[in-house]
């Protein structure tokens, strides 16, 4: 249900019957007076009610995403500029600012902890979700050539020795980093052990 009409007494009755079948807050309707109420004769013959038409209000995710952030930044005492990007259909907030490190942590495992949290609260009563990726000082793009850089080096040591070798403790988003720099190399094979958050990738000669 995503309208509704209703009547009352006064329009401000009507528009708190109408929220409170779509249950809804005061913030999140949008509503449209269809007829104003009337007394009648001598105050009682012939009144009219009010009768409205409520809607739900149509959720920015993004917008919601930004307010959800600067409530976090806010809270932790941090003045931080948010910039927003589009890319490959995903929208990009890149985070910028003083000592903001504490917003990465360590790998990035604090970002994806608080892009996770963002995603959920910008697409709770979105209509259409959209995927969310955070960046802080464009970490993300710099790890990402930092992991591909390591995994093009250790593929040529493995192809040198001929032995396996087990990268550090990765998150998905990485590994799958790693997966990819390599996924054209015809002699090396990748793939990750172990349990999270602990999971790992092997570089390895294929046999």
């Amino acid at each position: 249900m995503t309208a509704v009409e209703k009547s009352g007494k006064t329009i401000e009755e009507a528009i708190e019957l109408a929220r409170a079948e779509l249950g809804v807050g005061p913030d999140r309707i949008e509503f449209e007076v269809l007829e104003q109420p009337s007394k009648g004769l001598f105050g009682f013959i012939g009144g009219r009610p009010a009768r409205v038409r409520v809607w739900l209000k149509k959720i920015d995710p993004v917008a919601v995403a930004r307010d959800f952030l600067q409530n976090v930044f806010k809270a932790m005492r941090l003045e931080v500029c948010i910039e927003k990007m589009t890319q490959d259909g995903q929208v990009i907030l890149n985070m910028r600012g003083e000592d903001l490190g504490v917003l990465i942590g360590k790998h990035g495992q604090t970002l994806d902890a608080l892009q996770y949290l963002t995603n959920l609260a910008a697409n709770k009563d979105a209509e259409e979700k959209v995927r969310i990726i955070l960046d802080v000082e464009d970490y993300r793009k710099r790890r990402a050539e930092t992991l591909t850089n390591l995994a093009k080096r250790v593929a040529e040591r493995v192809k040198r020795r001929g032995e396996r070798v087990t990268l550090e403790p990765m998150t998905p988003h990485e590994r799958k980093i790693i997966h990819m720099a390599l996924q054209h190399d015809h002699r090396i094979v990748t793939y990750s052990e172990g349990e999270e958050p602990y999971r790992k990738v092997v570089i390895a000669l294929k046999k």
